[in-house]
């Protein structure tokens, strides 16, 4: 069986260049994106990325652009594209860590239980997103959508739990995650 798994993964990168070099275009050829807005999609989790491709090429999340580049992705190229980035290192992006803001979003986060969820060191796990290291103002924009029910095939607990936390709080929240390694 894992020979098998194998074989299916080894035939799904040898179509991946053209496909990585799209994604490297606005993520980063590491996966880590310099672009204000554009996730990191480093070590994210396997099964998170599957299932976040999957639904961008059916076009319930993602971009326009996004969705565009997955139509008619085959879910062999998004599994292999998935175990590609997920095995790639995260980097913290640049910029001062303010501790007194990284401190309020630490215990916003802790108040919250935001581990319970995304892990406890925020790696993410199976359908859970990393926030560890992820861009400070994506986190911070992708809070404000779950808030406000704007973020396209979203989940209902996120915002739920997103629900009770002052929007002011955001900024703290996506700093602190930002930092973490």
């Amino acid at each position: 069986m894992a020979l098998l798994a194998a074989l299916f993964i080894s035939a799904a990168h040898a179509q991946l260049p053209d496909k990585l070099a799209a994604c490297a275009g606005c993520h980063g050829a590491d996966g880590n994106s310099v672009i204000a807005g554009t996730p990191s999609i480093a070590a994210q989790p396997k099964i998170f990325l599957e299932n976040y491709l999957v639904m961008t090429r059916e076009g319930v999340r993602g971009t326009k652009e996004m969705q565009a580049l997955l139509k008619g992705v085959p879910d062999k190229e998004i599994v292999a594209l998935s175990l590609h980035f997920s095995k790639l290192k995260t980097k913290i992006p640049d910029g001062k860590t303010d501790q007194t803001l990284f401190n309020k979003g630490k215990g916003i986060a802790a108040k919250n239980r935001c581990a319970s969820c995304h892990d406890s060191n925020f790696h993410g796990h199976e359908q859970m997103p990393r926030l560890a290291g992820q861009r400070e103002e994506f986190l911070a924009e992708m809070m404000l959508q779950y808030r406000q029910n704007r973020r396209p095939g979203g989940d209902t607990m996120m915002s739920a739990t997103l629900y009770g936390i002052p929007e002011a709080d955001f900024k703290a929240l996506a700093h602190y995650f930002s930092r973490l390694k």
